[in-house]
C-alpha cells in the first residue's frame, strides 16, 4: 500500500522491531526517507543494514540511544537535519506495558512508567518541532487502548497512557495549524512479548494459530485474532499522510473491535 510519501522524511522512534519496524517499512515503501532509532545498538544495526539493502543506502538513517536522554534526542534531530534537511513526520513509538496491580506497583515503578510514557513523547516533539513547523508536518503517537479502557492488572501503564492522550489533545490545539497531532490506540498486536508468552505456553502441543485464537476469544476481540504490526503501521502511515490533512486531535482505534468506549 502506497501512502504517497515521495520526497518526505519521517522519523520513527522504537523502530527496530514490532509496530515501529513495520511502520518504517511501510513508509519506505511509500517513498519516504526514514530515520529510525532504538536502544539496542546491535539489533538496530542488523535491521538498518537490511533496510539499506532493500530500500537504498541514502534513504535510511539509524542511531541507537534512549529517547529519555534529551541530549541524544537533540543530537539525533541535528543529524536528521544534516542528512535529510527536513522532517515531515514524527512517529513516537516507545515503551511496553507494565504488568502490575496497584498493590504491586512501587513508588519508583510509578515514576519510571510516567517518565517513559510522557517524556518519550515530550523530548522528540521538542527536538523535531522546528523542522515539523517548517514542513507543515505531522506527529503520530503510538498509544494504547488502555488510555480509555484501563485494566486493573496494568494500572500504572493505563494511567500513564491516559496522561499521554490528554497531552496529545492539548498539543493538537497548540501546534495547529502548522503541525497536525494524532494518535493510534493499539489493542492486542502480535509482538515479541506475545511470541515469548506463546513459547512459554503451558501446553506445548497447542499450535500457534490455536493459541492466538484462544487468546483472542478470552480477551473478547470481535475480529477473533490479534492484529498484525503492518495493519497498525498502515493506520500510522495514513494519519501522517496528506490524505489525512484535515485530521488533527484524533485517535484511531486499532484493536479489532476490542474497544468498548464510545
Amino acid at each position: 500500500m502506497n501512502f504517497g510519501y515521495d520526497g518526505s522524511v519521517a522519523v520513527v522512534t522504537g523502530g527496530s522491531s514490532g509496530i515501529g519496524l513495520a511502520t518504517v517499512r511501510v513508509l519506505l515503501g511509500s517513498g519516504a526517507r526514514v530515520a529510525l532509532c532504538a536502544r539496542n545498538a546491535s539489533r538496530l544495526e542488523d535491521v538498518a543494514s537490511v533496510l539499506r539493502r532493500d530500500y537504498g543506502e541514502d534513504r535510511v538513517l539509524s542511531r541507537a540511544f534512549s529517547v529519555l536522554d534529551a541530549d541524544e534526542v537533540n543530537g539525533f534531530a541535528d543529524e536528521v537535519k544534516q542528512a535529510f534537511g527536513r522532517c515531515d513526520l514524527l512517529v513516537n513509538n516507545a515503551g511496553q506495558g507494565r504488568l502490575s496491580t496497584f498493590a504491586e506497583t512501587s513508588d519508583q515503578d510509578w515514576r519510571d512508567e510516567y517518565e517513559l510514557k510522557i517524556f518519550s513523547q515530550v523530548l522528540p516533539v521538542r527536538a523535531f518541532l522546528p523542522m515539523l513547523r517548517e514542513a507543515q508536518g505531522a506527529i503520530v503517537a503510538v498509544n494504547s487502548l488502555l488510555a480509555y479502557q484501563p485494566e486493573p492488572h496494568m494500572v500504572c501503564t493505563s494511567s500513564a497512557r491516559a496522561g499521554v492522550q490528554n497531552m496529545l489533545k492539548s498539543l493538537s490545539v497548540e501546534l495547529a495549524p502548522e503541525v497536525r497531532v494524532n494518535s493510534v490506540l493499539m489493542g492486542l498486536i502480535e509482538s515479541g512479548q506475545w511470541t515469548r508468552r506463546f513459547a512459554a505456553r503451558e501446553d506445548q502441543s497447542v499450535s500457534r494459530a490455536d493459541w492466538y485464537g484462544a487468546l483472542a476469544e478470552k480477551k473478547g476481540i470481535p475480529m477473533g485474532r490479534l492484529g498484525d504490526p503492518e495493519e497498525a503501521a498502515n493506520a500510522i502511515a495514513f494519519l501522517g499522510s496528506r490524505a489525512a490533512s484535515y485530521i488533527t486531535g484524533a485517535q484511531l482505534d486499532v484493536s479489532g473491535g476490542l474497544a468498548r468506549h464510545i
